[in-house]
């Protein structure tokens, strides 16, 4: 479904021309506009205000004093950059004008001021959009892995960040002219937001650029779906139910008594949280079919079929939806970071119905973003409980288990229908063969140990799963439990000169990246709770250590989120006698691209003591750094990725590097 900018209009007499030759600019690169304002704005408004917004943002750029309008921009034009601007790249001071006005309006949805109350919205967010759509939702075509991770790594940035990105890439601006565009949209920081829009763009400009063009980032060709069709109604009915009361209150008119009761009565409106209808109906619930997972290119939880001996139980199927619906008040509800524990909008997807260690357990599934575990007791007067998270964009590894039933020191998974085979080992004993684990005919599988909360981390239990030949060949990959209901995959990306290419994480299963997660396995405690998606161990460099014949490893752990955000724990490995001995956490960053493959290049400093009794400032960076330098207390520098200078165990520094290509960076922490 293609949004066509507005019709061009004829200005009338006394029109000022420049605002003519700007509106002209604005309907002829009216889809480049919209692209542009599309990626500035926050990714937490959702895709369809997001596209509502760009539309917005573009046609209210005429909006106003029309003689800013037709000056802003007009003075110091950018030129593009030699070979990098498409032929129909429009350098006029009339484009740079509108192209000012959306970058302005479209950064403006981040900004508060100082009387604004919490995370309201800003008041640009607040203004009546342009375009209004009723009854529909809009957002853009999906486009790749590569451009739904890229999304992803944008959520993690600030808008001014994204904006430079698009001026540099979508606009093919100079740094220079960026810089000054986004001092005149009001960024206090413009420099700062252009060196950050550098290092998520990498060194591969082009592969970014082309991201950026696709479908993915395109408001202006959407896919349309209803709006919550359920909540819709009611709130019409509940509206008019309200209107009803306020004409009667207002005309004073006298409520009959019902017949042979002598009780009045008036309309009363439903609560706002009720969902009427197919959705809490048990005959409803979408059921796929056993084959399905094989014979289709969306190996998710929607190729799971309902399993368990209870999926015939309408009695229970209805009060699990019901209290998903409505929660009693006893009960005990648990949702992962970045879930909402809101009522089904439609019928959800049955994955298992079932008992398993004195309770009754429903699994449900509801068509993209969540799973959502129901439990109640068997034979007792004990609350149930509800356990939601998120699972938008599941996988083959991500959606191969989710956790049926839990006490304090175990866990039993009900396994993906595509899972051939299923063992366990310990990361804190890589060289242990993993041992079989017995599945049931449903899927279940015996008790696996969890990992201890507290206390020593004596062993880090993980399950290793193969997938079936029949959509992945001999495709084997560790899971492991951090408290949500679903597990997380880990994966391990190999060292410089291992012959791997680059940043390319791999299955965490070979010898190597076994023994690198006994070493750094224990800091995964950090992660609890936290709505971990996928894990990465990047072994980012080798580092020879003064006076020894030894090397250390430098590893960036990686942790992303099923809600976009990142969080990075950079770890120095220095020789141990212990082959499981814990890494030392060097830095600990949250909501960051560093370490995924839109932030490429990382860098990092320690204090080490050597043999001898020697104190070292240590620092090591990534394989295109070319340079390193410590300022601070100490000073030294290094060409190539690593540094290695003597000073005191106090010494207060900081690690700056130079890429090759150009481009500098700090530590990461």
């Amino acid at each position: 479904m293609p949004l066509h900018p507005p019709p061009l209009r004829i200005l009338g007499h006394g029109a000022r021309p420049g605002v003519k030759e700007a509106e002209a600019a604005l309907v002829e690169h009216y889809p480049r506009l919209v692209r542009l304002a599309y990626l500035t704005l926050p990714p937490s408004l959702g895709r369809h205000r997001r596209v509502l917004a760009a539309h917005a943002a573009v046609q209210r750029a005429l909006h106003g004093d029309a003689g800013a309008l037709s000056e802003a921009g007009a003075e110091g034009v950018p030129a593009p950059r030699s070979g990098d601007a498409p032929a129909e790249s429009p350098h006029t001071p009339a484009y740079a004008g509108v192209r000012l006005r959306v970058v302005r309006t479209s950064l403006a949805y981040e900004r508060k001021p100082r009387w604004w109350p919490g995370r309201a919205p800003s008041p640009a967010a607040l203004r009546p959009s342009v375009p209004v759509v009723r009854g529909l939702r809009l957002f853009p075509r999906a486009g790749g892995m590569d451009e739904f991770a890229l999304d992803r790594a944008l959520a993690d940035v600030a808008a001014p960040v994204r904006a430079a990105l698009g001026l540099l890439l979508l606009e093919s601006l100079t740094e220079d002219a960026t810089r000054t565009l986004l001092a005149e949209a009001g960024d206090a920081d413009a420099s700062a937001s252009v060196g950050a829009a550098a290092h998520v763009a990498g060194s591969d400009h082009d592969r970014v650029r082309r991201m950026l063009r696709s479908e993915e980032f395109d408001p202006c060709t959407v896919q349309t779906r209803p709006s919550d069709l359920l909540r819709r109604r009611h709130r019409v009915r509940a509206g008019a139910a309200a209107l009803v009361l306020l004409v009667l209150a207002g005309g004073g008119l006298a409520l009959t008594a019902d017949a042979g009761t002598g009780t009045s009565h008036s309309p009363s409106p439903a609560p706002l949280g009720a969902v009427p209808g197919g959705a809490l109906d048990p005959a409803a619930l979408l059921r796929t079919a056993p084959g399905v997972w094989a014979d289709t290119s969306r190996v998710d939880f929607s190729a799971w079929p309902p399993r368990g001996g209870r999926t015939e139980d309408r009695e229970l199927l209805g009060r699990a939806l019901a209290s998903w619906a409505a929660p009693p008040v006893e009960a005990t509800v648990t949702t992962a970071p970045g879930t909402a524990a809101v009522p089904p909008a439609q019928p959800p997807r049955l994955l298992f119905a079932g008992e398993l260690g004195g309770e009754a357990v429903v699994l449900f599934h509801d068509g993209g973003v969540r799973v959502v575990r129901y439990a109640e007791p068997l034979g007792e007067e004990r609350s149930p409980t509800l356990d939601f998270a998120r699972v938008d964009d599941a996988d083959v590894t991500t959606a191969a288990a989710l956790a049926v039933g839990r006490t304090t020191t175990s866990a039993r998974y009900l396994l993906a229908p595509w899972v051939a085979e299923s063992t366990t080992r310990d990361l804190l004993a890589p060289d242990t063969p993993a041992r079989a684990l017995d599945v049931d005919g449903d899927g279940i599988t015996a008790a696996v140990p969890r990992p201890a909360a507290a206390g020593d981390c004596l062993s880090w239990p993980v399950m290793q799963l193969r997938s079936s030949g029949r959509i992945v060949e001999k495709h084997a990959f560790l899971v492991t439990d951090l408290g949500d209901i679903t597990p997380v995959h880990l994966t391990h990306t190999p060292r410089p000169g291992s012959g791997a290419p680059a940043r390319q994480p791999r299955e965490a299963t070979g010898p190597e990246a076994l023994t690198g997660w006994a070493r750094t396995a224990c800091s995964l405690r950090d992660l609890r709770h936290s709505g971990v998606r996928a894990v990465n161990n990047w072994h980012f460099a080798e580092q020879p250590l003064p006076g020894t014949r030894s090397r250390a490893d430098w590893v960036c752990t990686r942790a992303d989120t099923w809600s976009g955000p990142g969080r990075i724990l950079v770890q120095f490995a220095a020789p141990a006698v212990s082959p499981t001995a814990p890494a030392e956490v060097v830095s600990d960053r949250r909501n960051t691209a560093l370490c995924s493959r839109f932030g490429q290049h990382v860098v990092s400093g320690v204090h080490w003591r050597s043999p001898a009794g020697a104190w070292y400032v240590l620092a090591a960076g990534s394989r295109a750094v070319e340079r390193i330098e410590v300022a601070g207390s100490v000073h030294g520098g290094s060409d190539g990725p690593t540094l290695a200078v003597r000073a005191p165990r106090e010494t207060s520094f900081r690690v700056n590097a130079r890429l090759r290509g150009g481009g500098t960076m700090s530590s990461a922490g």
